[in-house]
């Protein structure tokens, strides 16, 4: 049923694998590199132009053809505007997932399947389906879970949280049952030495080695503004801009006899409150806030309002045990002990178990355990006030 396949070849180990693992298995393979990304660095070098060569290169070693699409357009509307604009209204953006959603098995699926005439696609991320690596269980009009991959420190299905259904019925992971150390020995062992080696690509694609803070000041006007400790409500320093500050992260205040860490950011009045100590109160949350979900084989909330699973915030977080309950606008999420460095703009990825669920954007923290105690010792102030009132006026 599936015969002619096209891979997305990102000039890296782990589709060059994915592509001569399936030619192996006698699929008629079609390489497909997408350029998402075409902006030079302050050194005048675009990745894109390396990546591609070692495309190419793996291609011709396979003897397989290779296609280029550009994407540049699709991705700066749908994933970096969006990324930007988030930075502008303070929230915390995950562009990798906006990419997946987008770009990879939106654009370059609907794509292959129609302009190349392909039966299905194929990458080289670390996950599971339902339907088997190959689609080898592949059931005409039945759903198909998305499942997390062997290797657990590589698993991508927190990244794939956003995708559709209809494309993932249709895409192979022929590496989700593959540890990172044997794809690499693979690689080797079939003569992609040089890929095996190359240094794996991390971080936000379109920001590359350049730091962060410099980066991001290309696109969004600096506003300097106070950085106030959450506890004594005093100046402790100044700030360039809320954008280049997330939730949790070391504010790199010199002076102080413990380091501060950002608490909460205020867009209105531009003051970032900060929180001495890495496990201060203020920076641990156990409530939050979603917009509406995207599930992506079933809506576990179509029988009841509220289920039991787990979650994540972030790739390389533990799974939280969490109860999810359905409101109007989207969902609140309280999770089972509380959570360091929730912010707003973040997506809560669910899990059952093996299954990843789907995800959905965190829109609100609530209020810290910081604030929870506040409450708590005004109560009991009160109490205690009365108290002693009563006393006094029974004297």
């Amino acid at each position: 049923m599936f015969r002619k396949i096209a891979v997305g070849i990102s000039g890296g180990v782990d589709s060059s694998v994915t592509a001569y693992l399936l030619k192996k298995k006698g699929y008629e393979v079609l390489g497909v590199y997408m350029r998402n990304w075409d902006i030079r660095d302050e050194q005048g070098t675009c990745s894109s132009d390396k990546d591609l060569k070692d495309a190419q290169t793996t291609c011709d070693f396979l003897n397989i053809p290779l296609v280029q699409v550009n994407f540049v357009k699709e991705y700066w509307n749908e994933v970096f505007l969006q990324f930007i604009d988030d930075y502008e209204h303070g929230f915390t953006p995950n562009p990798d997932i906006l990419c997946n959603k987008f770009v990879k098995f939106n654009y370059f699926y609907k794509y292959a399947r129609t302009k190349l005439n392909c039966d299905a696609i194929a990458t080289g991320h670390y996950a599971n389906t339902s339907f088997g690596n190959y689609l080898e269980n592949y059931q005409q009009g039945q759903h198909v879970k998305l499942l997390k991959a062997r290797d657990t420190t590589k698993d991508q299905t927190f990244f794939l949280s956003q995708i559709e259904e209809r494309s993932l019925r249709k895409t192979f992971f022929p590496l989700g049952n593959m540890l990172k150390r044997d794809v690499k020995q693979y690689a080797r062992k079939i003569g992609l030495q040089a890929l095996a080696d190359k240094k794996e690509s991390m971080g936000i694609c379109f920001i590359g080695s350049r730091n962060f803070q410099h980066f991001i000041s290309d696109y969004i006007v600096d506003q300097p503004g106070d950085f106030i400790d959450v506890d004594t409500g005093k100046v402790v320093g100044k700030h360039e801009g809320i954008h280049h500050w997330t939730i949790g992260q070391r504010a790199h205040l010199g002076g102080f006899s413990q380091a501060y860490f950002i608490a909460k950011r205020c867009f209105k009045n531009n003051i970032i409150y900060v929180a001495p100590g890495t496990n201060h109160p203020a920076l641990h949350s156990s409530l939050f806030f979603t917009d509406q979900p995207h599930w992506i084989s079933h809506d576990p909330l179509v029988q009841s309002n509220c289920f039991d699973c787990a979650f994540k915030f972030q790739h390389i977080n533990d799974l939280s045990d969490c109860r999810v309950m359905q409101v109007e606008h989207g969902m609140v999420v309280r999770v089972n002990g509380v959570k360091r460095g929730l912010a707003p703009g973040q997506y809560a990825v669910f899990y059952k178990n093996e299954e990843c669920l789907g995800s959905s954007r965190i829109i609100s923290t609530g209020v810290t355990n910081f604030t929870l105690n506040m409450l708590e010792y005004l109560r009991r102030k009160s109490n205690q006030n009365q108290q002693t009132e009563q006393t006094h006026a029974y004297g």
